[in-house]
């Protein structure tokens, strides 16, 4: 294994020339090891991925970890839109900008653009497809306490330290970090208060909700003809057994991969774990 240096930022040009910054490790990396563009949950950020890219990056893969619309230091869209399909169309143009195969690895929201994108673009450009904590037929409740937890810091928060709180309420099963400074990678402080770092508008149209189109993405994962691996986090609340056991049924050339110390955010939640089934996936 090679020790990789630490990402680049860079900046590519999504639908309506929105520019959508990532963090990019090994662009120089030969052929023969894969592309990997990582796609994060809804409310997170390209810092999601922090770890998993550089370990990635660490065994030779050429690794790009994007800020989807609206999120972390991407351009928000001026018209709110949100929705899975606008999500694609961005993936749709970075992937081309890449210019070379990659493997798609997307969380929740970006598990569901993964399985649009890998649809919409064809074998021949997304080669294998990894779902972290997502399936089409996802539990309602989960996604809801989800929405919940964002709607809930809207507001803001007065310290970094009450919005570590927050976090741990919400992910009881995750040990609580000793120190708050990581959350500047997902909060900006404005007028005295810190605020996440998505843009507000993603959760005030209902009709965008990343977490709809069930039929016409379970659909499109059916059709998928190339590798797909699910990983789930045993604790998860967002992707039950019986949901798993209905993706696998009609979904039968995918893996499957369980993490048992991990809820929905399972690459956060048992990060060794995670990155090993992925390596053992990605390597041709």
């Amino acid at each position: 294994m090679t020790i990789s240096s630490a990402p680049q930022t860079v900046t590519f040009r999504g639908v309506d020339d929105l520019s959508l910054v990532a963090d990019e490790w090994n662009r120089e990396t030969p052929g023969e090891h894969p592309t990997i563009l990582m796609l994060h949950g809804g409310g997170q950020n390209r810092h999601s991925w922090k770890n998993t890219g550089q370990i990635l990056a660490d065994a030779g893969f050429h690794v790009i970890a994007l800020d989807s619309r609206g999120h972390g230091d991407s351009d928000r869209s001026p018209t709110a839109t949100y929705a899975v399909e606008a999500l694609c169309d961005d993936t749709l143009q970075v992937l081309y900008q890449i210019g070379r195969p990659v493997v798609l690895i997307g969380a929740s929201m970006g598990g569901m653009t993964g399985i649009a994108a890998a649809h919409e673009a064809g074998p021949e450009l997304v080669t294998k497809l990894v779902l972290v904590d997502v399936v089409p037929r996802f539990e309602k409740g989960g996604s809801a306490r989800i929405r919940d937890f964002m709607a809930s810091g809207l507001d803001g928060f007065d310290t970094l330290e009450e919005a570590a709180d927050a976090v741990a309420a919400y992910l009881p099963h995750r040990t609580k970090p000793r120190s708050v400074e990581g959350l500047k990678k997902n909060l900006r402080e404005r007028d005295g208060r810190w605020y996440w770092h998505w843009d507000p508008a993603f959760l005030t149209k209902p009709e965008d909700d990343p977490f709809v189109r069930v039929e016409k993405l379970e659909q499109a994962a059916i059709n998928l003809e190339i590798p797909i691996l699910l990983i789930r986090g045993k604790l998860s609340d967002v992707v039950s057994t019986k949901g798993v056991q209905d993706f696998l049924a009609k979904v039968p050339r995918a893996e499957l991969v369980e993490l048992s110390d991990a809820g929905h955010t399972a690459a956060g939640d048992d990060n060794d774990a995670f990155t090993d089934a992925v390596v053992q996936f990605v390597n041709p």
